[in-house]
Order: structure tokens, then C-alpha cells, then sequence
């Protein structure tokens, strides 16, 4: 397929509406085919791992996602001339992320497609088109509405199982976005290290400077000061903290977190998930992991219902893969270079081991982020995964 560049771009893109037709999602059938239509383009993937279709519906639904009280969303299915669904893309206008930044940007998400250059542009101008009418000035995406959510297009690495956590996509998507004119505004990477049977020296050296020097601890939470107190609004006001000055990132509301307490809480393993408090009990590192669930939402299909619980269910609690997903480890600024990583590693490993997991992969961390990528280095970790934040500047359309 000859790919198009340029001016050519908005050639092709009056040419696609002949052929393809893009519809904003406003029926309840719509949104079926919106929600449904990975189920077919992946069937022979074997290292696609599904969302869970109840949790996109619900990104889209105002009375289950606090985020839309200050952000815009807009979903699109493309069709083919028999009306056969062939792809899909969400708009989305952060306006607190806008204002942040200090940008007017549209971010684009949930896209998926048919090997078919006409598909993938005509989505993407109508994103472009949706964005244009709210003033907005540049395209970014892969991204959802926050950083904890899926975010990044997959260069690399096809032939490894994604995660719950991490978008997969086919080899053929990075072209066609880089055929439509984008180019590369961010790179995530992710780290793999399979456990060793003896924490380094280094952590436990580091470990040991940061209780004596500096009074830090380790302590793990209870589902009990889970529920009753204030405790896991802290923890997500400390990744707010850490991760405020991170590509894209916006501060989750209290309504937010506790959407977030309420969905997540119930499935940890609270051993999995240790916390360092200082000398006066104040919190000031958290890290949360899991087992991995990417057989489990493989089994799934992306449905609870009949028998996808029973699979989630069996993988937290009763039959674990072999590999724990390092979701998301966060130390208050003030407290970072002093330790308290080395903490989490002199905790989480012996547990590790305990419950059998034999490697461990981290969630998309920034290539920039020398600091946090570093920290992995005793593990001797191998490096890849690499995803891709597009951008395009959305050029003025003449009707």
C-alpha cells in the first residue's frame, strides 16, 4: 500500500468519506460495536490481553466517571460500505490537563483498525474535526484521561504478552500513524527482571542507610484502615505529588480516588503492597503491585460474566502466574536518592519468592526518566516494550 504524506493527507481524507463512513456513537448499538470490535481484530493475537468491556463502557458514562465533570469525550466507529464495524477511536479534551500545560490539545484513545490506511485516517479526522470545533490546536495519543490508564502506541516487542496496564497493538499501527503525519512527542519503556533468590547487596546496603540515617520503615496497610480511614486518599495524594511533574500528568480529586479505592481496593494483595513512613509516621513512598493478570483477561475475553470473574478471581487468589506486575511506585520528592526504593525491593522480593513469582515487569516509565529507569539496574532488567505518544499540529480545514 502506497502511504501518503502531507498535503496529500486531506486529499485522502475527502476521498475516505466516500468510502468509509464515521460515526459519532450516540446508540446503545453503537456503542456494542465500539466496545466489541477488538474481540475480532485480534482473534489471531495471541499477546493481546482485552480490557475489561465493562470498564470502557463505564469511561464513557457520566454517573461512573468523575473525570467527565471536567473533561470531554467522544467516541467514533468507522464502517465499511456494508455497515460491518472496522474500527473505532475516542476523542478526548482534558481541560485541567490543558490548563496545566498550558496547551489546547485533543488526545486520541481506544483506537484500533483494519490493516486499511483509509480506516485509520478517516477515525483520526474526525478526532481532528471534533477538536478543531472545541479550539484545539494539536493531536496527542495514544492517551486516555489520566496516566494511570492505558496510554502509548506498541513499537516493539509483538511477539511478548501485553498486561492489563499496557495497550498491544499490531505492527502496523506506529506506520499508519507515521504515514498520516505524526510524529513522536513521548517514549514509554518497561523493565523485566526475573527475581533473583537473595536481594542484592546494594538494596540491602541502602536499605539498611535509609532505616538508620533517615528513620525510615516499611509497613504494610490492612483492608481495614483501607475502608475506615483516610489512609488511601494519602497514598493517592502521594502519587499526585510524585508524579505531578510527568508528561501529561493531571491530579486526581478526591471523587476520582475514591472511584478508584472503590474499583481496585478489593483486589489486592495487601503483602504485595508495602508503604514507607518516616520517623513521624508520615507517608512518603507507596508501591503497588499484583499478580499478573494477562492469562486471566486472556480467558476472559474482557467479560465478567459468565465465567471471567472465576479466571480474575483464580489468578489473585488461588492459582498466580509466575510473573507479578509492578504497577505503579511512587516516593515524595523530598524523599527521593534517599532509600526508600531499596526499601520496597528489600520487602517485595523474599514475598516474591514466597508466593512463587519467578520475574516481574514494570509499568511504562518514561525513557527520560534516567532516575526512576536506574533503579532497576541491580536487577540487571532488559529494557523494551516501547511505546509511543503521537502528536500532530491540527492545521486550519478548508470546507
Amino acid at each position: 500500500m502506497m502511504f501518503l504524506h502531507g498535503e496529500n493527507f486531506s486529499i485522502l481524507s475527502r476521498f475516505v468519506m466516500e468510502e468509509v463512513i464515521v460515526k459519532e456513537v450516540q446508540s446503545r448499538r453503537e456503542m456494542d460495536d465500539f466496545v466489541r470490535l477488538p474481540r475480532r481484530l485480534y482473534a489471531d493475537f495471541p499477546c493481546y490481553v482485552p480490557d475489561l468491556e465493562s470498564d470502557v463502557r463505564n469511561t464513557f458514562d457520566v454517573r461512573r466517571n468523575s473525570a467527565l465533570e471536567f473533561s470531554d469525550i467522544r467516541a467514533f466507529v468507522a464502517y465499511d460500505g456494508s455497515g460491518r464495524p472496522v474500527g473505532r477511536v475516542a476523542g478526548i479534551i482534558n481541560r485541567r490537563a490543558n490548563q496545566k500545560w498550558g496547551t489546547r490539545q485533543v488526545r486520541f484513545g481506544f483506537i484500533e483498525f483494519e490493516d486499511d490506511l483509509r480506516i485509520s485516517a478517516a477515525l483520526l479526522d474526525a478526532v481532528a474535526d471534533w477538536g478543531r470545533g472545541q479550539g484545539m490546536e494539536e493531536m496527542v495519543g495514544p492517551m486516555a484521561i489520566f496516566d494511570f490508564d492505558k496510554e502509548g502506541m506498541l513499537l516493539e516487542d509483538f511477539d511478548r504478552p501485553g498486561s492489563s496496564i499496557t495497550i498491544y497493538n499490531p505492527p502496523y499501527y506506529p506506520r499508519h500513524l507515521e504515514a498520516l503525519g505524526f510524529q513522536k512527542e513521548v517514549d514509554w519503556v518497561q523493565a523485566h527482571i526475573e527475581i533473583p533468590k537473595q536481594l542484592p547487596q546494594r538494596y540491602a546496603r541502602t536499605a539498611a542507610l535509609a532505616q538508620e540515617m533517615f528513620g525510615l520503615r516499611v509497613r504494610k496497610l490492612t483492608h481495614k484502615e483501607l475502608r475506615e480511614s483516610d489512609i488511601g486518599r494519602r497514598v493517592f495524594r502521594l502519587l499526585n505529588e510524585a508524579y505531578a511533574p510527568l508528561y501529561g500528568y493531571t491530579e486526581l480529586q478526591d471523587s476520582q480516588i475514591d472511584e478508584y479505592l472503590a474499583r481496585y481496593i478489593p483486589l489486592l494483595d495487601l503483602r504485595m503492597v508495602p508503604v514507607v513512613e518516616n520517623a513521624e509516621g508520615e507517608l512518603v513512598g507507596v508501591a503497588i503491585t499484583m499478580p499478573s493478570l494477562t492469562r486471566a483477561l486472556q480467558r476472559s475475553g474482557g467479560r465478567l460474566w459468565p465465567w471471567g470473574w472465576f479466571h480474575l478471581l483464580r489468578a489473585l487468589k488461588w492459582k498466580r502466574e509466575d510473573k507479578a506486575d509492578l504497577y505503579l511506585v511512587a516516593v515524595r520528592p523530598d524523599y527521593q536518592g534517599l532509600g526508600v526504593n531499596a526499601l520496597f525491593f528489600a520487602d517485595l522480593l523474599p514475598i516474591y519468592n514466597k508466593l512463587g513469582f519467578k520475574q516481574a515487569e514494570t509499568g511504562p516509565q518514561l525513557e527520560t526518566n534516567l532516575k526512576e529507569l536506574s533503579q532497576w539496574k541491580p536487577l540487571h532488567p532488559t529494557v523494551g516494550k516501547r511505546r509511543r505518544c503521537y502528536k500532530k499540529i491540527l492545521t486550519w480545514k478548508e470546507e
